[in-house]
């Protein structure tokens, strides 16, 4: 599975899960894909934060539910990568300073936020890919960081 963020011609956000690229594109071409608010079908892929795996030392074995396979690029990162990064890694930092941290019950501090049994927060924290697609069919709004977080009493 693959997700896409995409945006209509109205400027509505909204994610589309897809087998493949190949699926997207065919869909696309098939005029198959539609605005979920407004149903305009002039769609596009939005610019998305990248996937980028935790440190090979850093794996958390209980968010795997399965073989996964990441795409990866060896070698020095260009010069424009790295400013990318860069701007990706100041600016999650920014999101978070206000974020409070609940770990593993991300997904049940979601849901309680969603349904009104908890204050609405900024949180941060951990999530199974399972859950977050829970979450999703569930229409909580959660997103990926660009980068992995470290628990507060990880940090030295």
């Amino acid at each position: 599975m693959i997700v896409f963020d995409l945006s209509c011609s109205g400027g509505h956000r909204f994610e589309g899960w897809f087998s493949s690229s190949e699926d997207y594109t065919a869909q696309q071409e098939r005029g198959l894909l539609a605005c979920p608010h407004c149903g305009s079908a002039e769609i596009g892929k939005a610019p998305m934060a990248p996937a980028v795996p935790r440190k090979g030392n850093r794996a958390n074995p209980a968010a795997v539910t399965g073989p996964q396979q990441q795409s990866m690029v060896g070698g020095a990162p260009s010069p424009e990568v790295l400013e990318a990064m860069t701007k990706l890694a100041t600016l999650q930092a920014e999101a978070l300073k206000g974020s409070e941290w609940v770990g593993d019950r991300f997904a049940e501090e979601s849901r309680a936020m969603h349904y009104g049994e908890r204050d609405a927060a900024v949180i941060h924290g951990q999530a199974t890919l399972a859950e977050a697609k829970e979450l999703h069919e569930e229409g909580i709004p959660v997103m990926p960081l660009p980068f992995p977080v470290s628990p507060p009493d990880d940090i030295n």
